[in-house]
């Protein structure tokens, strides 16, 4: 393919060459490639509309749809084999709407933030089309974690509840894209019924990956909150829910490998670890924790295990360790400042005291003690010495200032 300096092509479509290397930088010249500092583009590349006008506004407001109805393209069978994503983002270049979105999920799943945030103000800034409003605020939300900014996840909701929806399918959407938000911090105090009872028939089928997948966070979450004894459901306590739960997401993994939607199995897989793990099943944990890593080192979706860290660190760790000790150092370092600035967070909208500075064995002590086990139980459960267990206990106490009965506010 013969090629074009900026200079030749803006002389040649008669506008400024720093306009068009935005242009360039914005994805709107289809075929433009970068070398080194310089941007080249094809001989026989098109102009684009120029949005800035009635008549650019219009023409983007035709421009081509999302290729799924969806903001949670990642989660879709877009993704179909570990290693692909490259591949996969090069095959969306007829749509660079949906290939700025989906190689932002990608970059978020590696832990590659600033690429994120980009991507989410373009997409926002944009304003072409209900899935991509959601789908930046989505990304924006995601980038206010990893940052501890609360400024941003305000403004990240606020994009998210205000895009205009057409119809109560949308409309639906946009719920669940508030759940999904909220999923990430674990407030799940204000989800919907229908949501709670996990009824997604009013979503598209798109979308159905993503309910799973933040479904699937709730129920743990939910059991969580009832081992903790932070919030009650009739009936129900101590660890009884979260022994029951693998039994709802195992079905959910299956159907995510029928339909060949590898990231959302990651995820469902890896919830469903930390499920068994606190039902006293490492067994089954560790199968999971093995599958998801076969899924996730082909594409370097370390971000994404280091969400994990947090409610499963130590197992994860053991099995990263063994499998790709680089690649667990890439894992811990990326934790570390998401661990921070999520806790930074969390607190600054729960009203939670989230303590960042426990080791991963601390924080599994504190949750199992959150939970009620006794001493031994925990020196059984986590395979450490009873006085091991009650240093840990002394520790946690010293950093977050709280007594045992209250250790469920600090996680």
């Amino acid at each position: 393919m013969d090629y074009l300096k900026i200079e030749e092509v803006a002389a040649k479509w008669g506008i400024s060459a720093r306009r068009l290397q935005t242009l360039c930088n914005e994805g709107k010249i289809k075929g433009a490639t970068r070398f080194g500092r310089a941007w080249m583009i094809p001989k026989n590349a098109q102009k684009p509309k120029d949005g800035r006008t009635k008549a650019g506004r219009a023409a983007g407001a035709a421009d081509m749809p999302m290729p799924k109805k969806t903001p949670f393209l990642h989660l879709t069978n877009l993704y179909q084999t570990p290693g692909c994503a490259e591949s996969a983002t090069a095959a969306l270049a007829e749509n660079p709407e949906a290939q700025t979105l989906f190689a932002a999920e990608i970059a978020y799943s590696r832990g590659q933030i600033e690429k994120v945030y980009a991507s989410a103000n373009y997409l926002l800034q944009k304003h072409s089309g209900f899935y991509a409003v959601l789908a930046g605020g989505m990304l924006l939300a995601q980038c206010a974690i990893w940052n501890g900014d609360l400024s941003m996840w305000r403004k990240a909701k606020i994009h998210i509840a205000e895009a205009k929806a057409e119809s109560d399918r949308q409309r639906e959407l946009i719920t669940l894209s508030l759940c999904a938000v909220d999923s990430m911090l674990y407030d799940v105090k204000d989800f919907p019924d229908w949501f709670k009872i996990g009824c997604f028939e009013t979503l598209h089928w798109d979308a159905l990956p993503a309910a799973k997948v933040y479904y699937a966070k709730y129920l743990y979450a939910t059991a969580h909150g009832i081992a903790a004894q932070s919030f009650e459901l009739q009936g129900v306590s101590g660890l009884a829910l979260m022994g029951l739960l693998p039994g709802t997401i195992e079905p959910m993994i299956s159907q995510a490998m029928a339909d060949k939607t590898v990231i959302a199995e990651i995820y469902l897989r890896l919830t469903c670890a930390v499920t068994y793990h606190y039902a006293k099943n490492d067994t089954q944990a560790i199968r999971h924790i093995d599958r998801a890593l076969a899924l996730a080192l082909p594409d370097k979706f370390y971000g994404l295990l280091a969400e994990y860290c947090r409610t499963i660190g130590g197992l994860l760790e053991y099995r990263l360790k063994e499998l790709d000790p680089a690649a667990w150092d890439e894992v811990s370092l990326l934790y570390k400042g998401y661990l921070a600035n999520w806790s930074k967070l969390n607190s600054q909208i729960t009203g939670r005291q989230v303590i960042a500075n426990l080791s991963q064995q601390q924080r599994a002590v504190a949750r199992l003690a959150a939970f009620k086990l006794s001493d031994a139980e925990i020196a059984a459960r986590l395979h450490m010495s009873i006085s091991g267990v009650k240093q840990a206990i002394r520790t946690i106490k010293l950093k977050s200032g709280l007594e045992r009965d209250a250790f469920a506010a600090i996680l």
